[in-house]
């Protein structure tokens, strides 16, 4: 592992200095160097040609275990941990989110709220049966873009969303019609959400009612019991929404093509046996 670290920084330090930090002699690293590669070493090098490819088809978000799966559909036979070091090794190293936020959630005096009906029970037996939805922030040099969002609990399949400079009422109405319109839910769907004034809202509340949703909300200040939604909020920040956009406009576009080009389509989900949500639901015959 050493002379494949001093191999790997050749271009920064020098095989002197290197030799004698890693106190390994410099005659060895060359006679390493020198040695026909082994098949272990060969296979190696034949994985990590597509461990680039699918950490680059990832837009460099793929740690060791997604990598690991595709691997092994590709009929790759290998462990994790090997995985984890080839990829520890060469740098490979995914994205971290970006971190600055507003406070996105703002509950009114005397607003009318709904018990957590939900309880922290994030399964669903079939699609639209349960949906949660929240509101996001996007960093841009223009200011903040709002990021409403409907997930269905039986795929976490994105269902409905919409972006926009207010975080108000037709924000997550636009999600909510979005969702309506791809998925037709029958009557009594579970809605859960927060406690904002979006969601308790007299407008919002009559669209649900519509619908004879059952409408749950979370307990104020407590992110867990939305927590599948925290969870791709988290998956947006770090592998999409990662910087600050140049403008509302790329944020706009950039998210648009990252969940339904991506996240729904090809993202695999650790929850769902590492499928899409689409080819979880194709799977499952729904």
């Amino acid at each position: 592992m050493k002379y494949h670290f001093m191999a790997a920084h050749e271009q920064e330090f020098s095989v002197k200095r290197m030799s004698k930090v890693l106190r390994v002699s410099r005659s060895g690293y060359y006679a390493w160097k020198e040695r026909e590669p082994s098949k272990r070493a060969q296979a190696n090098e034949a994985m990590l040609v597509d461990i680039r490819a699918i950490f680059e088809k990832s837009r460099k978000t793929y740690g060791s275990p997604r990598i690991h799966t595709y691997l092994r559909r590709k009929g790759y036979i290998c462990g994790r941990n090997r995985v984890a070091r080839l990829m520890q090794e060469r740098q490979i190293v995914a994205k971290r989110a970006h971190k600055r936020h507003p406070t996105t959630t703002q509950q009114r005096p005397g607003d009318r709220i709904a018990p957590n009906l939900l309880n922290r029970e994030f399964s669903a037996g079939l699609p639209n049966q349960k949906w949660v939805s929240d509101i996001t922030y996007i960093d841009t040099t223009e200011g903040w873009l709002y990021l409403a969002v409907v997930m269905d609990l039986y795929s976490r399949m994105v269902v409905g969303w919409a972006m926009g400079e207010q975080m108000d009422v037709e924000l997550v109405e636009g999600a909510w019609q979005m969702a309506l319109l791809n998925r037709q839910p029958p009557a009594g769907l579970l809605h859960h959400s927060d406690r904002g004034s979006q969601y308790t809202s007299e407008t919002y509340r009559e669209q649900l009612a519509a619908l004879e949703c059952q409408v749950s909300m979370s307990r104020t200040g407590n992110c867990y019991d939305n927590a599948a939604m925290e969870s791709f909020f988290a998956t947006l920040k770090a592998e999409c929404a990662n910087r600050v956009f140049s403008s509302k406009l790329e944020a706009s576009s950039t998210i648009f093509e990252f969940i339904e080009g991506w996240y729904n389509r090809q993202r695999l989900h650790s929850t769902l046996d590492y499928l899409s949500p689409v080819d979880f639901e194709l799977s499952s015959g729904h």
